[in-house]
């Protein structure tokens, strides 16, 4: 693009979190529109899909997402998908007019009964799954960019706080959280919990950075959430939209999640990861797909194997100071020079041809 001239974006996205005011602000838009609204190059406009439909309906709401994109008249439209709101019509006659493009973050374990299905309705599509490329290539679609997600650097950065917790955990409690916690303390070690679930209960994203950079060893773990109980087993039949209200699953959709229901996804890398590094955290964390391309493990972050590697390295670390704190500022410095959303969305519109 000539210089000074601006790239035009509409971004099509929640912006509360699984589209209920109640729960708050959605991390999508205060991370990945957060994001874009700071970039010089970017003319932002923002179709709040999720607020419209509950104010208006969703064949309104897709009607109005039409007269914004004619009204707009975006070079690019920038999707995060949540379930069907938007009518597959409406992506159709959108990308007849510009170009259009999803952020899949759930491929992990929700390719089969969604992404696949919604992929081609695209000019291109983003997945954090290194797996899934060769999915969609095997589908057909070409134009799939391997991202992933980040750290929003104009909220997560370093606090001038003292260092004076040793080992915490900011995060629900599920799976085998809690045991491989307990196997800590037993061990004589300081470990403190905040999240739902912990008694110490959720902390305000302020307190949950401060925590960060207050920790000496701050904890991650990378496995999903898994459980077999009643509302597990209503996904297969019934999808929950923005709104509140609920559908049945076509045969494709519950045929995608039956095939997934009793095979746990792939542990995968989160925000959190970007996040602890970027506020200047010392992380320990459990592995992931393709973590090793984004930090050096002994490095930049440490990753440990099994509970009983976990207390090893915990014991190591919190005896090791000066180790523990290049690794720190290791990760620090790798986060703000290659991890910013920034990064992530300047790559996504190069590779997409965009002269930025």
């Amino acid at each position: 693009m000539a210089s000074g001239v601006r790239l035009k974006v509409l971004y099509v996205g929640l912006r509360f979190d699984y589209g209920e005011p109640r729960r708050g602000k959605s991390f999508e838009f205060e991370n990945l529109y957060g994001s874009l609204k700071t970039m010089d190059y970017l003319e932002i406009s923002f179709f709040p899909f999720d607020q419209v439909l509950r104010e208006r309906g969703r064949e309104q709401m897709n009607r109005l997402l039409l007269e914004e994109v004619r009204r707009v008249q975006p070079q690019l439209v920038f999707f995060v998908l949540f379930t069907d709101e938007i009518e597959r019509s409406t992506i159709e006659q959108i990308s007849k007019q510009t170009i259009t493009v999803n952020w899949f973050a759930d491929d992990h374990w929700r390719f089969e009964s969604f992404s696949r299905h919604w992929a081609p309705l695209f000019h291109w599509v983003t997945t954090t799954y290194s797996g899934a490329i060769e999915k969609y290539h095997a589908l057909g679609f070409q134009n799939v960019i391997k991202t992933q997600w980040a750290c929003n650097t104009h909220v997560y950065y370093p606090r001038d706080v003292p260092r004076d917790l040793d080992v915490t955990f900011v995060g629900r409690k599920h799976s085998n959280r809690a045991q491989v916690l307990r196997l800590l303390r037993r061990k004589g070690l300081s470990v403190r919990a905040w999240g739902r679930g912990w008694p110490g209960g959720r902390l305000s994203q302020e307190e949950m950075i401060r925590t960060f950079c207050r920790s000496s060893i701050n904890l991650n773990f990378t496995e999903s959430s898994v459980s077999f109980g009643l509302k597990r087993y209503a996904k297969l039949f019934l999808t929950r939209r923005a709104d509140g209200t609920l559908r049945l699953n076509t045969l494709k959709e519950f045929e995608g999640m039956a095939s997934v229901l009793f095979q746990p996804p792939p542990p995968q890398i989160k925000a959190r990861n970007f996040e602890i590094p970027g506020c200047g955290g010392f992380l320990l964390t459990s592995d992931a797909d393709d973590l090793s391309s984004y930090y050096k493990p002994g490095q930049e972050i440490v990753v440990f194997e099994n509970a009983a590697d976990l207390i090893e390295k915990v014991q190591y670390y919190l005896a090791h100071d000066e180790e523990r704190e290049a690794i720190r500022q290791g990760g620090y410095e790798r986060t703000v020079r290659d991890h910013s959303y920034e990064k992530r969305f300047l790559d996504i519109f190069r590779t997409m041809g965009f002269q930025l």
